[in-house]
């Protein structure tokens, strides 16, 4: 399976264009994607297989296409990501995805009253460090000078 979480918008924007420019047919037989209608992705009025569309911009985030097969059991968590990035997916059906949460909301306990703050200590001014002085230089090879000032390489 095709790690997705890598792809950003620009990547997505980026296999959308070349999905324009090639025309669906075309962009498919190129990628070896086999057209689908049921996951899609919604951009600027116009529809777009989602998986193609992710294989592709997954080529773009990390220079390895993605294959149907990659991706065919990750459809859920593509629409998921491609929401986030700001995106319209409608999934099987022509619905909208809907926004899941892996999260369950759990019952809030009343939380018990918290014990007043002690007094912060004095704060302590520490003193500046001394600035560093740069290291001698030796003017003909501008190789650091040794302790001893004389240059190893020139002598």
């Amino acid at each position: 399976m095709a790690t997705l979480s890598s792809l950003s918008r620009q990547h997505v924007l980026q296999a959308i264009e070349e999905y324009d420019q090639r025309g669906e047919d075309a962009f498919l037989a190129v990628y070896g994607f086999a057209p689908q209608g049921a996951w899609s992705i919604q951009h600027e009025g116009r529809s777009y297989d989602l998986p193609a569309v992710v294989g592709v911009a997954h080529r773009f985030a990390t220079g390895r296409i993605a294959t149907a097969d990659d991706i065919a059991g990750a459809l859920a968590i593509a629409a998921g990501i491609l929401r986030k990035r700001g995106f319209d997916v409608t999934q099987p059906g022509g619905a909208p995805a809907a926004r899941t949460s892996t999260r369950t909301a759990a019952p809030k306990a009343p939380r018990a009253p918290r014990a007043p703050r002690a007094a912060a200590a004095p704060t302590t001014r520490r003193a500046a460090a001394p600035e560093e002085t740069p290291a001698p230089v030796c003017p003909t090879c501008f190789m650091t000078l040794p302790a001893t000032g004389v240059c190893d390489t020139c002598g």
